[in-house]
């Protein structure tokens, strides 16, 4: 076996979107993934089937893994032959101490890519809207880490350098240190009542920011219980905000939401969501096994009335047999349905009209087509199992991870299916606290997850008028902006 290969590679600042198409693709291939507390965890979903995924972060008061513990990990990983992804938040070059990995790494031969990032300093800013540079408010840029290596931790600066000559600093992790770093700007020159901002996690759903200037700012942090991740952006062009303020417009913003899933591909939904605002967390994960064949349902396929799917995956996978059996589709005689508009959808995809599974008529003899949780509420009916599904077990301390760091405000149930599975995997099981139901704003897409809801004693507090994804959006902004939802 030989020596395998180590991609050094920046996940961003946080918004999914914003990794590299270099980075993702090497996200893609590899065996192993030790990713940061910074790196979006929702980024390990790109990840093939069987990855190992090792958590390598740091929090203020803990390390998970120190450094020397992560350059051994990843020699010890790439010398197995595998191919190994270390996963960092922002950008690998800055303040990343990619170069002490990469050094280790180069001692032992160990051939690795060096994958570029998008900055928090810079996209932090960006989505609170201020670009760090302003033709009338600052022509120069610099980054700065907000503690060093001593004992204290206060950064060793030229401060008389930054104070007087730079326009704009971007100070990375510095609210532990905000009162020294903004006596000494002062103290060599800066403006006390230089404008500062600090911006919480930047880029995601969840951002929060706090101005004030170099005299007032600490103060402020001090009241507002303002913690890390944050980046501190210091000078006269963070009074750009209030005119180019945009992503904190966005209908959804501030939204946390915990989207109850039954299905394995990618969630439509999710990225609307996301798109308009959100800070979205998809519970739980499944993965499939595709199921052998069932030739003899296959052989009497022309002789069914009635065929109903229940997912816009068993539709997916059921064609897929079909065609691999050279079983002709003009054998299928029966009337279709779905037993959501998804799976209808899905159908009218391939060129085939559908109904929804309350318009059935009770003529013809019935096939039911799903995944093995759904075989035993058919029993008076034939089954053709697609696939089997279960929890991904590998993603549930992933998901520990996300609710720590996320404030969850809203949960949507989008079928009577995601309420069950939700209460058995989440709740019931403990890995969701019930204080985030009776805490949260319960959304119901249909009256089929209203109705799964009351059985285990919770209220919807919004049904939008149609189950489609433009309609959500518009319920819950309007529900934002009129303080009837959080």
């Amino acid at each position: 076996m030989g020596i395998g290969k180590v991609f050094l590679v920046g996940a961003g600042p946080g918004e999914v979107g914003l990794i590299t198409v270099k980075g993702l693709e090497a996200i893609k291939q590899a065996d192993v993934i030790l990713y940061d507390r910074l790196a979006n965890p929702k980024l390990l979903q790109f990840a093939p089937p069987g990855c190992e995924l090792i958590y390598g972060g740091k929090l203020p008061d803990r390390h998970i893994l120190r450094q020397d513990a992560i350059n051994r990990l990843l020699v010890e990983k790439a010398l197995e032959g595998k191919v190994v992804v270390r996963l960092k938040g922002g950008d690998p070059g800055v303040f990343g101490r990619v170069g002490e990995e990469a050094e280790a790494l180069a001692d032992q031969g160990i051939s690795y890519d060096i994958v570029p990032g998008v900055t928090s300093g810079m996209a932090a800013p960006l989505y609170a809207g201020i670009p760090v540079t302003h033709r009338e408010f600052g022509e120069s840029f610099a980054v700065v880490t907000a503690h060093d290596k001593s004992k204290n931790g206060q950064p060793n600066l030229d401060w008389k350098s930054f104070a007087s000559g730079i326009d704009t600093i971007a100070f990375y992790m510095g609210i532990s240190n905000l009162p020294y770093i903004c006596d000494n700007l002062i103290a060599h020159g800066k403006r006390p009542d230089t404008p500062v901002i600090l911006i919480q996690w930047g880029t995601f759903g969840r951002q929060k920011t706090l101005e004030g200037t170099l005299e007032t700012i600490a103060e402020k942090v001090a009241a507002e219980k303002f913690s890390n991740p944050a980046i501190t952006l210091v000078g006269d062009i963070v009074s750009v905000r209030n005119k180019l303020s945009w992503f904190e417009k966005k209908p959804l913003f501030g939204r946390q939401i915990l989207l109850a899933r039954t299905g394995t591909n990618e969630s439509s939904l999710a990225k609307e969501l996301d798109y308009h605002g959100a800070d979205v967390i998809e519970f739980p994960r499944w993965k499939k096994v595709k199921a052998p064949a069932d030739e003899g349902l296959l052989a009497r396929i022309g002789s069914y009335g009635r065929i109903l799917f229940t997912s816009p995956e068993s539709v997916t996978d059921f064609f897929e047999v079909l065609f691999k059996q050279g079983i002709d589709i003009r054998n299928i005689t029966a009337d279709l349905y779905g037993g959501s508009t998804k799976s209808v959808r899905a159908l009218n995809e391939k060129g085939l009209k559908a109904n929804l599974v309350g318009e059935m008529q009770e003529t013809g003899e019935l096939l039911i087509v799903g995944d093995s949780s759904l075989q035993n509420q058919f029993n008076e009916n034939d089954f053709y199992m697609t696939s089997t599904k279960e929890i991904d077990a590998e993603f549930l301390p992933i998901f520990n991870r996300m609710f720590e760091e996320a404030t969850v405000n809203t949960v949507i149930f989008p079928s009577g299916a995601s309420v069950k599975q939700f209460m058995k995997e989440g709740i019931k099981s403990g890995l969701i606290p019930e204080e985030t139901l009776r805490n949260s704003d319960l959304v119901c897409l249909g009256q089929n997850s209203e109705e799964a809801l009351k059985e285990f004693h919770y209220q919807a507090d919004l049904i939008p008028d149609k189950p489609d994804k433009a309609s959500l959006i518009e319920c819950l902004a309007q529900a934002k902006n009129s303080g009837i939802l959080g």
